[in-house]
């Protein structure tokens, strides 16, 4: 591909420069770490939250680079494009250059449940026969692979690969995970996108968003620079931060479909709640459906309801969707029934790591629970300190006995990090080692009793310093319950 292809014409201030020699060169790739440059690439110097790009510059044009992208003039032997944006730069031109996407495409933001709606689509476009993917937290999953992941929005240029790469599997449909993180880093744009969603907002990230406004405003990027104008912007009606995400979908000029009990396009009448389900009826396109959702919890509602939105707007009869969220599988993690007591107390895997995600979950199992609702729990390092307090505030409120352990210290120290949850959680157990928290919470269990291990779902590592040692809440719980022999 040639340079000038590469832009685009996104980039007025470099026109001038591709329209001589430099926008002749071809290029045979494109990266943001000089490690991984190689003959023929276009190096992308974004800057980050430990250094400049451009310090690397030397670097990638001595393994190859043709051309260099920065944010301000840097030396070079080679072309320098200087651009206002670099990253974006990067997701565009690695869209290009890829090419092929699913040619049906949605992305969903929120703090919580967007690998649950990601999940959850994939899974009524499946049911109604289309070859689909989701992309997210727990990695790849489609009919053809399944692999892990790191990040919730992969780096454009592996983004958009993958994206080739699954077009070449026969996959049709997709659906992506957009985090604030990769909204602000632009990490999703160049992605076509024919619905995006919103499912609600609580406090997370303030660590790198100065503010809540500000974390609102890095998601609704999804709305006003992502999504093409006049497409369809599904948004969960019943969180306190609806009325902004409408607000702010509107002024981008979307379409907006409001699903849950103040939703218009999916409007949620009626929850019955089980141990094992849900019976709810809504009322879409004119129609009444009555609905077993073989989930726990109002917030999977939400999310499924999101996703039937997304299944919908972009094709999916509305029969289909209502009867798809019937056979429903929770994604990993997310309040994972992982094993039952002889007496029939549960207990379940959850990733909730935030306070409004950890409140929601004790809250969803609390009408099946009869008898102590047990909480094991713990909160990240090198993340925002003050939601600290507030979960352990939560936990010991809302459950009968609350754990506060080790979650990923990273960095911390552990020790300080559970006092600062232990100042704001009166009557809570403290033990550091996880599994010896999990083994004492499952000791616990009697008839009727609901234990939820919370903060790491899916995962399987706990990040200690630079180490990640093995590490499953899922394999502790049954380790346990084998053991106590409950």
């Amino acid at each position: 591909m040639k340079l000038n292809a590469l832009s685009g014409g996104d980039f007025p201030e470099i026109n001038e420069i591709l329209k001589g020699e430099a926008g002749a060169l071809d290029v045979t790739g494109l990266s943001a770490d000089s490690r991984t440059v190689a003959p023929g690439s276009v190096f992308v110097a974004v800057a980050g939250t430990k250094g400049d790009g451009a310090a690397y510059v030397a670097d990638a044009v001595s393994r190859g680079a043709v051309a260099v992208v920065s944010a301000h003039p840097v030396e070079a032997p080679v072309p320098v494009l200087v651009v206002s944006e670099p990253r974006r730069f990067l997701a565009l031109a690695a869209s290009r250059f890829h090419g092929r996407q699913p040619e049906t495409m949605v992305a969903v933001t929120g703090t919580a449940g967007k690998t649950s709606v990601a999940s959850f689509t994939r899974q009524i476009w499946a049911h109604a026969g289309l070859a689909a993917a989701q992309i997210g937290t727990t990695g790849v999953i489609s009919p053809r692979r399944i692999e892990e992941g790191a990040l919730t929005t992969p780096d454009p240029v592996a983004l958009h690969a993958l994206l080739a790469t699954l077009v070449a599997d026969g996959v049709t449909h997709a659906a992506i995970e957009a985090s604030s993180h990769g909204l602000d880093q632009f990490r999703v744009d160049g992605v076509r996108l024919a619905a995006a969603a919103f499912t609600n907002l609580g406090r997370d990230h303030l660590d790198y968003h100065p503010t809540m406004e500000d974390y609102m405003a890095a998601k609704m990027h999804l709305f006003d620079r992502v999504l093409p104008k006049g497409s369809p912007a599904v948004i969960f009606a019943d969180d306190p931060w609806s009325g902004e995400a409408i607000r702010a979908a509107n002024a981008a000029g979307q379409r907006v479909l409001t699903v849950g009990r103040a939703g218009t396009y999916l409007a949620l009448k009626r929850v019955e709640h089980f141990r094992h389900k849900q019976r709810i009826e809504v009322h879409a396109e004119g129609e009444i459906f009555e609905i077993d959702i073989p989930l726990a919890g109002d917030f999977q509602v939400a999310n499924a309801l999101v996703a039937a939105g997304l299944a919908m707007a972009t094709g999916t009869p509305a029969a289909v969707a209502m009867a798809a969220l019937e056979t429903l599988v929770g994604a990993a993690g997310r309040l994972e029934l992982v094993g039952q007591t002889k007496a029939g107390a549960l207990a379940y895997v959850d990733y909730a790591h935030k306070p409004d995600a950890l409140a929601n979950v004790l809250q969803s199992v609390r009408p099946f629970t009869s008898g102590r609702l047990i909480v094991v729990f713990g909160c990240g390092g090198d993340r925002d300190k003050g939601k600290r307090p507030i979960m352990g505030e939560i936990a010991t409120r809302l459950a009968d006995i609350a754990i506060v352990t080790d979650d990923n210290p990273r960095s911390e120290d552990p020790v300080t990090i559970r006092a600062e949850i232990m100042a704001a959680a009166p009557g809570a157990v403290e033990i550091g080692d996880r599994a010896e928290a999990i083994r004492h919470a499952v000791s616990l269990l009697g008839a009727g009793d609901t234990l939820i291990v919370a903060g790491k779902g899916h995962e399987e590592g706990q990040k200690i310093g630079s180490v990640v040692l093995p590490f499953s809440d899922h394999v502790e719980i049954r380790k346990a319950m084998e053991e106590l022999k409950t």
